[in-house]
C-alpha cells in the first residue's frame, strides 16, 4: 500500500468520459500517474478531445449496451479502478411521467451502471484487487420534488455500491459511491427551464442562483469531485468501502 495518490502503472476505467466529472477524474487519473485509461462515452468529439499523456482506449458507446461489455471485457488484460460515472439527466413529477421517460433515464443511471460495475468487478477479480467510485447524487438521499427517474436511479447505484462493497471485500476489491450536490456540468443544458434561464440572466448568474440554497453559496466544480473520486480510488483510502461520500456544499444539512 502506498500512502500517496499514486497510480503509476494502473489502468482504470471511466465511463462518461467526454465531459464533466469524467472527463476531470481522466484528467485527474492521468497527472497522478496511470498508464492506461479506457474511456467510454457515447460523444466521440468529446473523448478525442482529451488531451492525456498516459495511453488511452477511447470507446464510443452507450454504457446501457451489453454487448460494449461484452466486447470490452473480453480484451481486458488487467483493470485496476473503475469511475462508474455515465449518467443523463431527467426531470418531471411521478405522476407525470411516461414509463417511456422513466425508462430511458434508468436505461444509462441504473442498467448501464449495473453493467459497468459488474464487468469491472469481473476483471478486478481477475487481476487480484482493486477499487471502484459509483457516481451517485444527492438527489438519492435528499427528496427532490421534480427529478423523478434521475433520483430513484441515483439512490439505487449508490446502494448498489454499497452491495457490491459487502460482496468483494473478500476478492480485496473496495466500492464506494460519491454523492454530489450541484456540479457546474453540461447536464443542466438539458432542461427546458435552466435553458430559459440562461437566456434571460446569463449562464453564471443562473448557476449562482441555483447554488443559494447551497450554504457554500456555489456549485463544485468537476475538478474538486474528481479530486474526491481519485483519493476514494487511491490506496490512501484504503480502509473505506461500502460508503456514499456526500459532496454537496451541505445541501442536504
Amino acid at each position: 500500500m502506498s500512502d500517496t495518490l499514486d497510480f503509476s502503472g494502473r489502468t482504470a476505467l471511466v465511463t462518461g468520459a467526454a465531459s464533466g466529472i469524467g472527463a476531470a477524474c481522466a484528467r485527474w487519473l492521468d497527472r497522478h500517474g496511470a498508464a492506461h485509461l479506457v474511456l467510454v462515452d457515447v460523444d466521440a468529439d468529446g473523448l478525442a478531445a482529451l488531451d492525456l499523456s498516459c495511453t488511452a482506449d477511447r470507446v464510443t458507446g452507450s454504457v446501457a449496451d451489453p454487448e460494449l461489455w461484452a466486447r470490452l471485457e473480453a480484451g481486458w488484460d488487467r483493470l485496476d479502478h473503475a469511475v462508474v460515472n455515465a449518467g443523463i439527466g431527467g426531470s418531471g413529477e411521478i405522476a407525470d411521467l411516461t414509463l417511456d421517460e422513466w425508462r430511458r433515464v434508468m436505461a444509462v443511471n441504473c442498467d448501464g451502471a449495473f453493467l459497468t460495475l459488474a464487468a469491472a468487478l469481473r476483471a478486478m477479480r481477475k487481476a487480484g484487487g482493486g477499487s471502484a467510485v459509483v457516481t451517485a447524487s444527492v438527489t438519492g438521499i435528499k427528496p427532490v420534488p421534480g427529478i423523478g427517474p434521475y433520483g430513484v436511479a441515483k439512490a439505487g447505484v449508490a446502494h448498489m455500491a454499497r452491495i457490491a462493497a459487502a460482496e468483494n471485500a473478500k476478492h480485496s476489491i473496495r466500492v464506494n459511491a460519491i454523492a454530489p450536490g450541484g456540479v457546474d456540468t453540461a447536464i443542466w443544458e438539458g432542461g427546458p427551464q435552466f435553458r430559459e434561464a440562461v437566456a434571460a440572466h446569463g449562464r453564471d448568474a443562473t448557476l449562482k442562483a441555483m447554488a443559494a440554497t447551497t450554504p457554500r453559496g456555489r456549485f463544485a466544480t468537476p475538478d474538486e469531485i474528481a479530486g474526491e473520486v481519485g483519493f476514494l480510488l487511491s490506496d490512501m483510502a484504503a480502509n473505506v468501502t461500502g460508503h456514499v461520500w456526500v459532496s454537496d456544499g451541505g445541501y442536504s444539512f
